[in-house]
């Protein structure tokens, strides 16, 4: 019998309805067949990657720039919503600086591979070293983590303008008008403001179109640290056979590239919430990850991982379940599968 058998007999010997937890069985089980193997408990670690994005100077923010810096600090100070959450859920957590364009104390992990990127009107966002180090990064995070023990990884970030870097990576990717994906953002933004980003997006692919061979080209002309370090995590994710939890639009976006670069990444990516950034929907279904088949639906649009969260709390509360649930066969033992479906 294969594993994917035995994880259905596993789901489906319980004391329930077959399938009436839904897609909270879907994703179990992709966690499980991620594994390769049912494991009893479940150790997550949530990683949150920090950037600074030159695009801010053409006006695609309204929010300052420090403010990248001032909450990353409020993250490792425990002080930021991300940090909350997952003290609430009992889920470790870091915050890696791969570009926050500052120079004042910083008490997470610095892997800073510039100032900040550069505006991708003006020039290619970074560097092909810069981009190493960023990737090199997200590799790490996940080695280091996966060879403690951990077995789920939680992804986030953190960065003003990074939903315009990011509109710009699923535009140059795919060829969607920007008018189809570019949002508001975290904040309130205006009209006039959005109609700005979809105008620094058509330019900027524009301007680099012609370099774009591979996914990496992509995130390198337009992209932002944080992002290239989350696609080279979820990638080494997959390696490792380690599962991993995608939240809002800029993960999302990482995970296109991610599945573009090795299309295996798509066995063990699980979805948490569907943000209200109108390039969402878009990213995931592009990773075979259809709307109607994300388990949350909160209309949020703040970052940091705060979605991914809460869905590794549901899989950790499913796996603890799945465990410790009568099964059928401990009430009617000598019934048949047919006859203990129609007791229930």
């Amino acid at each position: 019998m294969s594993l994917e058998q035995d994880v259905n007999e596993w789901i489906d010997g319980a004391a329930k309805p077959r399938h009436s937890l839904g897609l909270l069985e879907k994703y179990l089980k992709k966690m499980v067949l991620s594994w390769g193997e049912v494991k009893t408990e479940l150790k997550p670690f949530h990683l949150v990657f920090a950037a600074d994005n030159g695009v801010i100077a053409e006006g695609v923010a309204k929010d300052p720039e420090e403010i990248t810096y001032l909450q990353v600090q409020n993250m490792v100070d425990g002080r930021a919503t991300i940090s909350c959450f997952c003290q609430q859920c009992g889920i470790p957590y870091r915050v890696i600086d791969v570009g926050v364009n500052s120079t004042r104390p910083f008490t997470g992990i610095s892997r800073k591979a510039a100032m900040g990127s550069r505006s991708f009107l003006k020039d290619e966002a970074m560097t092909e070293t810069e981009f190493t180090v960023a990737w090199e990064a997200g590799q790490e995070q996940v080695r280091q983590l996966v060879a403690k023990g951990y077995n789920l990884i939680s992804l986030g970030e953190m960065g003003i303008g990074n939903t315009t870097t990011s509109s710009a990576v699923l535009h140059g990717l795919t060829g969607i008008l920007p008018e189809f994906i570019v949002g508001g953002g975290a904040g309130l933004q205006t009209s006039e403001l959005i109609k700005n980003k979809c105008q620094v997006v058509a330019k900027g692919v524009e301007l680099h179109k012609e370099k774009f061979h591979t996914a990496k080209d992509v995130l390198r002309c337009v992209g932002g640290f944080d992002m290239v370090a989350i696609c080279a995590a979820m990638l080494e994710c997959a390696r490792l056979k380690t599962p991993f939890v995608i939240d809002g639009f800029i993960t999302a976006v990482a995970y296109i590239c991610a599945s573009r670069l090795d299309t295996s990444v798509e066995k063990h990516a699980i979805p948490s919430h569907l943000s209200r950034e109108p390039g969402m929907a878009y990213s995931l279904l592009l990773g075979n990850i259809p709307a109607e088949e994300v388990v949350l639906k909160a209309n949020m649009a703040l970052g940091e991982g705060t979605g991914a969260v809460l869905m590794v709390f549901l899989l950790k509360t499913m796996l603890y379940t799945m465990h410790n649930m009568a099964r059928i066969t401990d009430f009617i033992p000598a019934a048949t599968e047919k006859e203990q479906r129609a007791a229930l």
